[in-house]
C-alpha cells in the first residue's frame, strides 16, 4: 500500500456481488403476474416476514435476484415508503464476506447505519445502511453463506 487510494480501499468492505434488487409493490400476487408470468422469471420462493411486516418473493436472474416486497403492516417503513412514493425500486443488496466487519468499517468511515449489527434476514444475516449516507439509496448488506454471523444468528 503506497498511495492514499490503497489505504482507503483497504478500509472498505469487499462487495462480492449484487445479491438482489428490491421492488416494493402494493400486491405481491399481481406483481408476480408481471415478473413471473410475463417476463418469465422463475419464482424461487414466497415468504412472509412477520418481524418486518412484509411478504416477499425472490425471482433469480443469473447470479442476482429480484425481490418483490409487499407490506403487510401499515405502520412499517416499507408501508410508509409505498404510501409516499408508490411502487418501484426500494433498495439494493450487496453481498459481503463478513457483515459485522463491514458494518464496523463503514461506521468508522462515518456511514450512518440503520442496523449496527447483523440481524436475521430471509436469506442470511443482513443489515441496512441509511440512505442519507448512500446518496439517497437504501443499501442492504447480506453476509455470504457460511460467514461468521450465520452461526451466531442460528442459521
Amino acid at each position: 500500500m503506497n498511495t492514499a487510494v490503497d489505504l482507503v480501499r483497504a478500509r472498505l468492505p469487499r462487495l462480492s456481488r449484487v445479491h438482489h434488487i428490491a421492488v416494493v409493490v402494493h400486491d405481491l400476487d399481481a406483481a408476480l403476474g408481471f415478473y413471473r408470468d410475463l417476463l418469465g422469471l422463475e419464482l424461487e420462493t414466497v415468504l412472509p416476514i412477520p418481524s418486518d411486516g412484509v411478504r416477499i418473493a425472490f425471482l433469480p436472474v443469473g447470479q442476482t435476484k429480484v425481490e418483490l416486497v409487499e407490506p403487510t403492516d401499515p405502520t412499517t417503513g416499507v408501508a410508509r415508503f409505498l404510501e409516499a412514493r408508490g411502487e418501484g425500486f426500494h433498495h439494493v443488496c450487496f453481498e459481503v464476506p463478513n457483515i459485522n466487519e463491514a458494518l464496523t468499517r463503514l461506521a468508522i468511515d462515518g456511514i450512518q447505519l440503520i442496523d449496527t449489527a447483523a440481524r436475521k434476514g430471509a436469506e442470511g444475516p443482513v443489515a441496512f445502511l441509511h440512505p442519507r449516507s448512500c446518496h439517497g439509496l437504501l443499501v442492504e448488506l447480506i453476509e455470504a453463506p457460511g460467514g461468521p454471523a450465520w452461526s451466531s444468528l442460528g442459521y
